[in-house]
C-alpha cells in the first residue's frame, strides 16, 4: 500500500460494464521526500484508481495495488490494478537519522 495524491478524475465515454457507477480518478504516488516536504516536485507515475470512498482533488490516500486492488470486489472480479483504501486526514512522518 501507498500514499498517492488525487490531482484528477478519469471520464469515459465507453467503459467495460462492470464500470458502470464507478468512480475513476487519478492519483500520483507520494515518495519520502515528498512527505518530508523536502522535494515538493512530484515526478512519479500517474495511477488510475478506483474510488468509492468519495476522494477529491488534493487529498492524499492510501493507495491498494496489483491483486489486493481488486479485493474488495470478490466474488465479482472487476478490472482493477489500483483501489482507494482510505482517505488520509493527517500523515506524521519521522525521517531515520
Amino acid at each position: 500500500m501507498r500514499i498517492a495524491k488525487i490531482i484528477g478524475n478519469v471520464t469515459l465515454n465507453r467503459a467495460h460494464p462492470t464500470y458502470h457507477g464507478a468512480t475513476l480518478k487519478v492519483a500520483i504516488p507520494l515518495s519520502l521526500d515528498n512527505l518530508l516536504n523536502e522535494q515538493s516536485d512530484l515526478r512519479s507515475d500517474m495511477e488510475i484508481v478506483w474510488d468509492d470512498l468519495g476522494a477529491g482533488n488534493g487529498n492524499l490516500i492510501a493507495m491498494a495495488e496489483g491483486p489486493e486492488a481488486c479485493r474488495p470486489f470478490r466474488p465479482d472480479k472487476k478490472p482493477v490494478s489500483a483501489y482507494n483504501a482510505a482517505i488520509l486526514d493527517d500523515i506524521e512522518v519521522k525521517p531515520l537519522v
